[in-house]
């Protein structure tokens, strides 16, 4: 008898059995993604599709203190649940029955707000149910999740979720398509408002640039320590772009200061000056106009592939970079492949291999890039000139739409000689 080798099925026999919901008849719809400034960021493409699946829904989004910053950016979202979750904190001293309290807390708010569906989003490692119970508590009918593992009946739509390695924009997109919301676009794309841009325009005037000025924005921070690119390395890039007649603002948080000072002293160089400290929208403002930024894998990449702008990244081995790397825009990812990747640490215990290498390689990239985007800028210029005389407003829209799925990329990591 002949064996046939057949890989397992991926699907638990559980998993992926209710009819999609009808998306336009609910009034309120809850999207939930409590994590970091980034995650968020990379939610946009998942917020647009299921605001064209439901025009005539609230969509508020239950996100964390970080995440919630983002808001003025975020044009299709109606409001904001900002909690700091129990099953989001790493390390806390809080008695459980303060945990307990503050749980009960957040299941009598969602219940009070009426939801109609509750969809939460997650990375690769983390679990959906713990929220989904919550949704479930609070008398959320339409409870949406994607997971590996069983979660019974705490899901209403519980989706199989993708391949291990997907993206974390097409995982979002894969979990709404799972229950029948079709994706618009896979960029995570971010709205300025006048606003921010108000912002940005005065703290580029105090830090002597004018309107058009070529410039490039260096953000040195991160999350966590593993995730930060060595300061005395970005001083060596910042003076190298500025020295090639590129001007240099270096921006951080107000918990960032002394590293961002730190940037800057360390450059000694009359073309590398600080960015005030500017709320996300100003932040967002000065990026968008910025010809290139450099950055860690951190929020300030995610900016900058949501804003259009070029960038280059130092990227450390805590994540897979298909998974998180930027998709819209011209990018250049440098790090070195180690075997301890990806680790997840917010602490690197060894010697921060994966990010030892000549900060002139980033500079070049950076300065390469600029380049680059200036011819992209004309050839784009003139593509759309030929469109717009030669096709009318809904030939546009569908060419414009398969235009952003071209030019999706997928991150790759170039890898440079160890610098020691």
């Amino acid at each position: 008898m002949r064996v046939q080798h057949r890989a397992p099925p991926r699907a638990h026999p559980a998993a992926d059995l209710a009819a999609s919901p009808d998306w336009t008849v609910m009034d309120r719809i809850l999207l939930v993604r409590p994590d970091n400034l980034g995650d968020v960021v990379m939610l946009t493409p998942a917020l647009r599709a299921l605001r064209a699946a439901a025009p005539q829904a609230r969509l508020d989004m239950f996100v964390s203190p970080a995440g919630s910053a983002l808001r003025p950016l975020l044009a299709d979202l109606d409001g904001l649940v900002t909690v700091a979750p129990s099953w989001q904190q790493v390390a806390t001293d809080a008695t459980p029955g303060r945990l307990a309290a503050a749980e009960f807390a957040l299941v009598d708010l969602l219940a009070g707000r009426g939801y109609d569906a509750a969809v939460v989003f997650t990375s690769p490692t983390q679990s959906p149910w713990p929220a989904v119970h919550a949704a479930m508590l609070a008398g959320v009918r339409v409870r949406v999740a994607q997971s590996a593992e069983f979660g019974g009946a705490v899901a209403s739509h519980w989706v199989t979720p993708p391949p291990e390695g997907t993206h974390q924009v097409d995982r979002g997109l894969h979990l709404l398509a799972a229950v029948g919301v079709t994706p618009l676009g896979r960029r995570p794309a971010l709205h300025v408002p006048e606003s921010g841009r108000g912002l940005a325009d005065d703290a580029l005037r105090g830090a002597g640039r004018s309107a058009g000025d070529a410039f490039a924005v260096l953000a040195p921070g991160a999350s966590c320590s593993s995730r930060r690119y060595p300061a005395a390395g970005f001083a060596r890039v910042a003076r190298q772009l500025a020295a090639a007649g590129l001007p240099v603002l270096v921006t951080g948080t107000a918990n960032e200061a002394d590293l961002v000072a730190g940037v800057v002293d360390g450059a000694g160089h009359r073309g590398v000056r600080t960015l005030p400290v500017l709320p996300v929208e100003g932040l967002a403002g000065v990026i968008e106009q910025a010809a290139v930024a450099v950055t860690n894998n951190s929020g300030g990449m995610h900016l900058a592939d949501a804003l259009g702008t070029p960038v280059v990244v130092a990227w450390a081995g805590t994540e897979p970079v298909g998974v998180m790397g930027p998709r819209a825009v011209p990018s250049v990812l440098l790090g070195r492949t180690v075997p301890c990747s990806p680790c997840r640490q917010f602490r690197c215990p060894y010697a921060h291999e994966c990010l030892d290498f000549d900060p002139a390689l980033l500079a070049t990239a950076a300065l390469d890039l600029v380049a680059l985007d200036l011819v992209g800028s004309i050839g784009d210029q003139n593509s759309d000139d030929q469109n717009s005389d030669d096709q009318n407003s809904d030939d546009q829209n569908s060419d414009d739409q398969n235009r952003e799925e071209s030019r999706c990329r997928t991150p790759r990591l170039t890898e440079p000689a160890p610098a020691r």
